[in-house]
């Protein structure tokens, strides 16, 4: 991995496992450049293949993107459609990219919720990369939080009477075997996390880039990482000698 001059140095020992990014900002900046949304969407599907790749070799395991949320049926079917399209064509054209990376790709969100020939293209990348060992990449798609946890407790009810816990609804989540993230990565200057893995993310810290998502580069990613090593993660807890 190549590194720029004057670039964040990233410490070995403090690498976060999962990281989750909201990545917002295609359509302001289409607009910015007065081109339609959608060419704005296309940068953004390229600047996730660059981050994809430099979250890899940073040496993180878990790596999920927001793709399409459940309140984003609400914009126009033209839209959607384009969306939808780069989603199908980009799962049938990188598998050279997964298996040259080893990257294992997983899904998030209410699968039944999708056009039928996405679904299906979703579940055979999935299959196809298995085997792969090297990073997870979960696509967040059709996906909202609260969806996430009404689908789980259906699930829960359906097997069990009882009292419900906690530890038992995270059972099951849509990915339960994955760690809940570190950090969460918003671009694009907007201070909130969208129904954005509510449940899993309690504990994750935060990281806001006024940079637009299609502008993100590895340089990015590195700063947001070098900025999480610096925080002093307590978990509701205090350290020893600590007054806070």
């Amino acid at each position: 991995m190549s590194v720029q001059k004057n670039s964040p140095v990233i410490g070995t020992d403090r690498i976060p496992i999962h990281v989750g990014i909201i990545m917002d900002g295609n359509g302001r900046w289409a607009r910015r450049r007065n081109q339609i949304r959608t060419q704005g969407h296309l940068e953004g599907l390229k600047a996730a293949k660059r981050v994809v790749k430099a979250a890899s070799d940073m040496g993180i395991r878990y790596l999920t993107l927001y793709t399409f949320s459940t309140e984003n049926w609400k914009r126009t079917a033209e839209e959607v459609g384009f969306i939808m399209g780069l989603v199908k064509k980009h799962l049938r054209g990188e598998l050279d990219f997964y298996r040259e990376n080893r990257l294992r790709l997983r899904h998030a969100g209410d699968a039944e919720g999708l056009p039928p020939d996405i679904a299906a293209e979703i579940r055979e990348a999935c299959g196809d990369t298995r085997s792969f060992g090297g990073m997870q990449v979960i696509l967040a798609l059709n996906y909202g939080g609260r969806d996430e946890i009404v689908r789980a407790v259906n699930r829960l009810k359906a097997e069990n009477a009882g009292r419900i816990t906690g530890k038992d609804l995270a059972k099951y989540l849509d990915n339960p075997d994955i760690p809940d993230p570190d950090l969460i990565i918003r671009t694009a200057g907007e201070m909130r996390t969208s129904n954005f893995l509510l449940w899993e993310s309690a504990y994750a810290e935060l990281y806001v880039s006024d940079k637009l998502w299609p502008d993100w580069t590895e340089e990015d990613l590195r700063e947001a990482i070098t900025d999480f090593q610096k925080r002093d993660r307590r978990f509701g807890g205090i350290k020893t000698g600590s007054d806070t």
